[in-house]
C-alpha cells in the first residue's frame, strides 16, 4: 500500500498574510486542493492522510467533499483522517507516521507531500513511486546550476565545492514505512526538533535512498512571489 502524508500544518509566517498560504485560494479553491486532487485521483496511492491544525480540518473536509474533480468512491476509499502538527515539520510528520501505524505495514510506502507545493504532478508521483522500488525510499532531486561555495562564518569564503556532487533535494519522498518510523523514533524527544529535511532521519539510520530526477515546476509557495507565480500559471491554465 502506497499512503500519502500531506503536511499542512505550516503557519505561513514570512508572507505576512492573516492565514497560511496552503489556504489561500487561487482560480476559486485553497492551494491544498491541488495536492490533495493530484494524490487521491493517482491509481497508484492507495490512502491519504493530512497533518493540520484541528482549527482547518472542519474545512478541509467540507473542501475534501465539494471536489467534484475528484470521484466520490476514491475520495471515501482513499481518506484516512488527520494529524495534529508539532513543533517543527519534522515532528509533524513523526505525528502522521504514528497515526498511520494503526493501518499501515512495514513493507507499505509512505509518500510526503508539503500542501504548499501545489503543482505536483502525475508523473512525478509515478516516478517516486518508481524509484522507491528496491530500495527503502526515494528523492527527487535537482542539480545545481551556479556554482557553489561553502563558508563557516557567513562572511567570507571557505571552499569551493563541486557541484556535480550537490543536489537540491525536493518533496515528495517517499520511504518504505517501517524503517523510516524506526528512525524517526530514534530521534524523540529532542533530537527530531533540530531535523530540516524529511530524508535526514533515513540517512542516519543508513537507509539506502535512491536519488531520481526532480521537477523544477514543483515549486514550494514560500514567498509573495511564489504565490503571484502560482496564480500566473493557474490563471494561463484556465484553474
Amino acid at each position: 500500500m502506497n499512503i500519502a502524508l500531506i503536511l499542512s500544518g505550516g503557519t505561513g509566517t514570512r508572507m505576512g498574510m492573516d492565514l497560511p498560504k496552503q489556504y489561500v485560494k487561487v482560480e476559486g479553491k485553497p492551494i491544498i486542493f491541488y495536492s490533495v486532487k493530484a494524490l487521491l485521483s493517482h491509481d497508484r496511492i492507495d490512502a491519504v492522510q493530512i497533518v493540520a491544525e484541528s482549527v482547518w480540518q472542519e474545512k478541509i473536509l467540507n473542501w475534501l467533499w465539494e471536489m467534484d474533480e475528484i470521484d466520490e468512491a476514491a475520495k471515501r476509499k482513499k481518506w484516512k483522517g488527520f494529524s495534529l502538527p508539532g513543533e517543527n515539520r519534522q515532528l509533524s510528520i513523526y505525528h502522521g507516521l504514528r497515526d498511520m501505524a494503526s493501518y499501515a505495514k512495514d513493507s507499505d510506502y509512505v509518500f510526503i507531500h508539503d500542501a504548499a507545493r501545489p503543482l505536483l504532478s502525475g508523473k512525478q508521483i509515478t516516478d517516486c513511486l518508481d524509484g522507491a522500488f528496491g530500495h527503502d525510499g526515494a528523492m527527487p532531486v535537482l542539480p545545481m546550476k551556479d556554482t557553489v561555495y561553502s563558508s563557516t562564518d557567513g562572511r567570507c569564503v571557505g571552499a569551493l565545492l563541486n557541484r556535480r556532487e550537490i543536489y537540491a533535494g525536493q518533496a515528495p519522498e517517499v520511504f518504505r514505512f517501517g524503517a523510516y518510523y524506526e528512525a524517526n523514533l530514534r530521534l524523540l524527544p529532542e533530537r527530531i526538533l533540530e531535523i530540516n529535511g524529511s530524508t535526514e532521519p533515513a540517512i542516519l539510520a543508513g537507509l539506502d535512498i535512491a536519488m531520481i530526477p526532480g521537477d523544477e515546476g514543483n515549486f514550494k509557495i514560500t514567498t509573495k512571489a511564489d504565490l503571484d507565480r502560482f496564480r500566473d500559471i493557474m490563471k494561463e491554465k484556465g484553474g
